[in-house]
C-alpha cells in the first residue's frame, strides 16, 4: 500500500516563503511521477508543479517564477519550495503520484493513483 504524507504547510503573510513536504511510503519512489496540486474553496483541483522519474520540472502558469518542485530519491520525498507568497494561493496543497515512463508528468489529476491528505497554506494579506 502507498501513501502520501504530506507536511510544512502553515500560516505566511504574502510575499513570504514556505516549503511543504510529501513522503512516500511503500513503494518504488523512484518509478513514480510526482506533482502537487491544489484546491481552493470553490474551485477545482489546479495543477501547481510536476517532476518526472528523470527529475525534468513542469510548473503551472500561475506559480510559474515563484514555485519549484524537487524530489530527494534517497529519502522518498518530493518538496514545493513557495516564494513571493500571493493571497490566490491560499489551497490545500495534494500531493500526487503514478507510475509512468522515465520522462513523462501530466497535469489532469485523474493520471494519478496516489494522493496524500493534503495540508493547508494559508497566505495572509
Amino acid at each position: 500500500q502507498v501513501q502520501l504524507v504530506e507536511s510544512g504547510g502553515g500560516l505566511v503573510q504574502a510575499g513570504g516563503s514556505l516549503r511543504v513536504s510529501c513522503a512516500v511510503f511503500g513503494g518504488t519512489f523512484s518509478m513514480y511521477a510526482m506533482a502537487w496540486f491544489r484546491q481552493a474553496p470553490g474551485k477545482e483541483r489546479e495543477f501547481a508543479a510536476g517532476i518526472t522519474r528523470n527529475g525534468d520540472t513542469h510548473h503551472g502558469d500561475s506559480v510559474k517564477g515563484r514555485f519549484t518542485i524537487s524530489r530527494d530519491n534517497a529519502k522518498n520525498t518530493v518538496y514545493l519550495q513557495m516564494n513571493n507568497l500571493k493571497v490566490e494561493d491560499t489551497a490545500i496543497y495534494y500531493c500526487a503520484a503514478y507510475k509512468t515512463l522515465p520522462s513523462i508528468i501530466s497535469t489532469n489529476p485523474h493520471a494519478y493513483d496516489y494522493w496524500g491528505q493534503g495540508t493547508q497554506v494559508t497566505v495572509s494579506s
